[in-house]
């Protein structure tokens, strides 16, 4: 249902390599090409500058993209609504999540909720929470599942599953299944999500609230995944926090180990972001209702 020439020049925009767009759409960069001097030549403007064998949007081609990216959201709801008719779904879905919930609790999701909708194809793309927000705001995924404080007027954020962060260390690590206190953390060399994680910020302010200010800790290296941040804990670099669904693996092999942190409060909210406005409807609504019922 989606106008051929704007799937294209969406694929082209994402990847901004015209190879890389026509192994996506199975054509060859010819037709590629063909397709977006088309869309160029409909509008009369250029929608991508070609210099220095590089690739980026001129301002009309930025302007569109947003467009491109509402036609496509409209057209599969469109399908979804059609067919949901005959009382079941189908078609495609787009999530986002950021690393804690993509890596360690979306792939069962998605496989219990498959098991409800067999017939829907589902896409999904992972990255920290301010980027998964982001995705959503951008139409670029329709539902995203999120860790950590998230504050945007233009989204709805709704708690599905609470969550529990903690402390790891070396199992050889003198702190191991101790009881620290915070002041304890003033002389730990602290391992630290980037900045813009969902992770990051529920730590920051639960040691802002214990009275740890960021200039009392001692951060000794930032990591983009919390994978990286647990082999950064394994080869002695540091300490960290992470949530216990990502350490389950490290704790019964043994190379890791939780400590307690007296009266530190980590405790937080996975939440379910999406467009603010009416609840979703079609696949992205029958996902939502699911993640709903199943987790709380």
């Amino acid at each position: 249902m989606e106008n051929f020439r704007l799937k294209v020049f969406r694929v082209v925009a994402r990847h901004l390599n015209f190879t890389r767009a026509a192994e996506e759409l199975l054509l060859t960069q010819p037709a590629v090409t063909q397709q977006i001097k088309a869309l160029e030549d409909e509008y009369g403007l250029p929608l991508f500058n070609r210099t220095g064998g590089r690739i980026s949007l001129t301002p009309a081609g930025l302007t569109l993209l947003p467009f491109a990216e509402q036609l496509k959201a409209l057209s599969d709801q469109a399908f979804e609504a059609v067919l949901s008719t005959s009382g079941s779904n189908a078609g495609g879905l787009a999530l986002g999540a950021s690393q804690t919930i993509g890596q360690y609790l979306l792939p069962n999701f998605v496989a219990a909720f498959l098991r409800e909708h067999p017939r829907v194809a589902i896409t999904a793309i992972s990255g920290n929470t301010d980027a998964m927000l982001e995705a959503v705001a951008d139409h670029r995924i329709q539902l995203a599942l999120v860790e950590g404080p998230a504050l945007r007027k233009d989204l709805h954020i709704e708690p599905f599953m609470r969550d529990r962060m903690v402390l790891v260390v070396p199992s050889s690590h003198e702190w191991a299944n101790q009881q620290i206190t915070p002041t304890d953390l003033h002389n730990a060399s602290l391992l630290m999500r980037e900045f813009g994680s969902g992770s990051r910020r529920v730590v920051e302010q639960a040691l802002n609230a214990a009275g740890l200010a960021k200039k009392d800790l001692h951060t000794v290296m930032e990591l983009d995944s919390t994978e990286g941040l647990l082999s950064a804990v394994e080869a002695g670099l540091g300490v960290t926090f992470v949530s216990h669904w990502a350490v389950r693996n490290q704790l019964a092999l043994g190379t890791l180990a939780v400590v307690r942190v007296k009266g530190l409060k980590l405790a937080r909210q996975f939440s379910v972001a999406y467009i603010a406005g009416p609840t979703p409807q079609g696949n992205a609504g029958a996902f939502h209702r699911f993640i709903l019922s199943h987790t709380l």
